[in-house]
């Protein structure tokens, strides 16, 4: 069975030695010192690795069941659930007027990651109701935040997010669930929804889908779509009285993973819903939740290749076949650990490297969320949106990548059902195509946010990546294993940025051919920046302890992703500047 520890220390080195968020201008914020910290570290980690993973594995062999119109989650699902409830961990970021905790994200972030290693079926459920929240929070009346934000804090009540239909998934234009408007103010939505995630379950009372749907006689397209609130279970002011909504779960869609989370075919058949926001603004609502989940799947995918990497490492300690190089002649030895050979610390080194500096990008995105909103820091938060579809796409695509990984490593142990790692590869696969797939994270970025502004943020980033590439020049060391790849990087990068200015008015086709390799390309290079922020502090912050194995193994590890991750951009760069007739010049009859 796979086990998990928390990466605590690994949190708390990024939390107060790399970002130092205790010295961070941020209300509140000098308050999260580490002796506060750590405890709840520490106790977030424990319910995960302890309640929660030892879940996982049963709730993937067991999955779901739809029984007389109703969902079961799989044993010990429940209780699991109610123990991070009562412990207080849904509502740690909510804010407290509403139940919640008042925490920062950045405090919650590694809490996320915890909870989605041990078991990220399960928690889904939490992560979207937390979506929900927000949502509401955002965009609510006094009246629809005072019903429903105290119970979504807590996860007493769960929610959902409704956009997908059989014949409409990116393109919204295509919706064709309606509204109708009612006397009192309510509207009667009747429609279909599909891949519903966490649709229906039997961990709360009550579950609030947020759907998209065309009021009647609105205008066609996307600018005719609203957003409404609609309740599994109907109350009356005090929610002392029930009664079920005309919301009904079609079936549960039979997947590749995530087996304990049922993502469901939604029915409504005039149920009663509520506006949420302004009429004809609903994508735009919506795209309040949307984003914040992008950010939740990016740590799935960080999760899923953190469990990965520390089972690989556990394998490839224990397992022995064949003798390393150097002892290919000692009789003395029949076999060693796998780890002695190169390809296995290969793969390895992959895995640790992307995870570590991955989880550096977090909380990074994290700490310009938090400015962003409780500083009204607007630079941060143009920043944090230009990095959302970099940090969703490129940590779901190398999050599964480091999941074959580990399939690798175990070898025919990694493909049958015994170990659990195949689950890995299952779990993470779908996030890639959560909340608009990873195709589609690029068209947005360089569709529409690196202009976004003016190009304010990206050059932004670029300053602030090139200040830390002229810094401390004069350390030899450093410079040649951190700053001379971070500076090789950042002229691909711009070399791409140019390529695009260049066509993209004229042949924007040319850029569209691009977009995934740009992500990629971009994504290394916040991997690159992360990497060198985590060296320089070590070397110039920290130099007493380069030689303790933690330190110095950050910077051993810093030190491949930067020689051996980092030059893909120059592959990537190549394929950007290609000839588009590569790929748009194939007659159709062709494929």
């Amino acid at each position: 069975m796979p086990s998990y520890s928390p990466p605590t220390k690994e949190y708390l080195f990024l939390l107060y030695e790399v970002f130092e968020i205790h010295k961070v201008n941020i209300p509140g914020f000098t308050q999260f010192t580490r002796d506060i910290v750590e405890p709840i570290l520490d106790e977030a980690g424990k319910l995960a690795s302890e309640v929660v993973n030892p879940t996982n594995q049963e709730g993937d062999s067991i999955g779901c069941l739809l029984n007389n119109g109703s969902v079961e989650t799989p044993k010990g699902f429940k209780k699991a659930f109610q123990m991070m409830r009562e412990a207080g961990w849904p509502s740690l970021n909510c804010d407290t007027k509403y139940g919640g905790q008042g925490l920062p994200l950045t405090i919650a972030t590694p809490v996320g990651e915890f909870f989605g290693a041990a078991n990220v079926a399960l928690y889904i459920y939490n992560v979207l109701s937390h979506g929900v929240y927000s949502t509401i929070l955002a965009h609510g009346t006094e009246k629809q935040k005072n019903a429903f934000l105290p119970k979504l804090a807590n996860c007493e009540w769960t929610g959902t997010m409704n956009l997908t239909e059989p014949q409409c998934g990116t393109d919204l234009n295509l919706i064709r669930t309606k509204a109708f408007r009612k006397k009192d103010g309510s509207f009667e939505i009747t429609g279909q929804k599909i891949y519903i995630s966490a649709g229906d379950h039997d961990l709360a009372e009550n579950i609030i889908h947020l759907v998209l749907a065309r009021i009647e006689k609105a205008p066609k397209g996307m600018s005719g779509i609203s957003l409404f609130i609609v309740p599994k279970m109907l109350t009356n002011e005090n929610s002392s009285t029930m009664k079920r909504n005309k919301v009904s779960v079609g079936k549960i869609e039979s997947k590749m993973g995530i087996h304990g989370n049922a993502t469901c075919v939604i029915n409504y058949d005039g149920a009663r819903g509520f506006l949420l926001g302004q009429e004809n603004k609903g994508v735009r609502t919506m795209f309040t939740m949307m984003n914040e989940a992008r950010l939740a799947t990016g740590v799935q995918g960080l999760s899923q290749a953190e469990i990965a990497y520390q089972n690989s490492l556990r394998y490839a300690k224990d397992r022995v076949q064949g003798k390393s190089f150097s002892n290919r002649n000692n009789v003395d030895i029949d076999a060693e650990p796998i780890i002695v050979h190169p390809d296995v610390r290969r793969m390895l080194l992959k895995q640790k490297s992307f995870v570590e500096g991955a989880r550096a990008f977090a909380i990074w995105s994290s700490l310009l969320i938090d400015k962003g909103k409780l500083l009204n820091d607007q630079d941060a938060s143009g920043l944090v949106s230009l990095l959302v579809p970099i940090f969703k796409a490129f940590l779901t695509d190398k999050g599964f990548e480091s999941t074959v990984i580990a399939q690798q490593i175990f070898g025919g142990h990694g493909y049958v059902e015994d170990f659990g790692v195949s689950q890995f590869v299952r779990d993470s696969r779908i996030a890639m195509i959560y909340e608009g797939t990873n195709g589609i994270q690029a068209l947005d970025l360089v569709g529409r946010k690196l202009l976004s502004d003016g190009g304010k943020h990206t050059t932004n980033f670029l300053a602030q990546v090139k200040k830390l590439g002229n810094q401390n020049t004069e350390n030899a060391v450093f410079k040649e294993e951190f700053l001379v790849p971070l500076n090789e990087s950042i002229l691909d990068l711009e070399a791409a940025l140019q390529h695009f200015m260049k066509h993209g008015m004229s042949d924007p086709e040319t850029v569209m051919t691009g977009a995934t390799d740009f992500l990629h390309l971009f994504g290394h290079v916040v991997m690159g920046f992360m990497w060198t922020t985590i060296a320089e502090k070590i070397y110039f912050c920290y130099p007493k302890l380069k030689d303790n194995v933690f330190y110095q193994s950050k910077i051993s590890t810093g030190k491949f992703y930067m020689k051996y991750s980092l030059p893909e951009t120059k592959l990537r760069l190549t394929r950007l500047l290609a000839d588009k007739g590569l790929i748009m010049n194939i007659d159709e009859k062709g494929f």
